[in-house]
């Protein structure tokens, strides 16, 4: 792939006011069909938003994620369980979303993979408060 096509060179590129960005979110990482794959799609002020394309993949075992930054993320297709560290978990389907404050320690313990689970993912600082 040319640097002028890499699609990361091209977000740096466009001037946001005067052309868009079109992207489809279920194209990432449709080259690898066997591992979790993450493209991610505009950075916003301290933040970001990242789509995650995991066929068949989980965290590994006794591994927590604990991120610094809260996390939202929504299930665009297939499934995914959502483990925390007290031992409860839900499946999240096609439209289901969870808000995981930073620090709240959780893992991926399933991800379909036919049809892939492809979560979309907001990384900052989130207030839920107001919703």
């Amino acid at each position: 792939m040319t640097d002028e096509l890499n699609p990361y060179n091209i977000l740096y590129k466009i001037n946001w006011r005067k052309g868009r960005l079109l992207q489809n979110i279920f194209s990432v990482g449709s080259e690898e069909r066997c591992a979790e794959t993450e493209k991610l799609l505009f950075a916003v002020q301290k933040g970001r938003a990242v789509a995650i394309n995991s066929p068949g993949t989980a965290s590994i075992d006794g591994y927590w994620y604990d991120q610094t930054e809260d996390e939202w993320v929504l299930v665009l297709a297939g499934e995914g369980e959502i483990e925390w560290s007290d031992g409860s978990k839900k499946l999240l389907h096609p439209g289901d979303s969870v808000f995981i404050p930073a620090h709240e320690k959780h893992r991926v313990s399933y991800a379909s993979s036919k049809p892939p689970c492809v979560w979309l993912a907001i990384y900052g600082c989130i207030d839920m408060e107001e919703y």
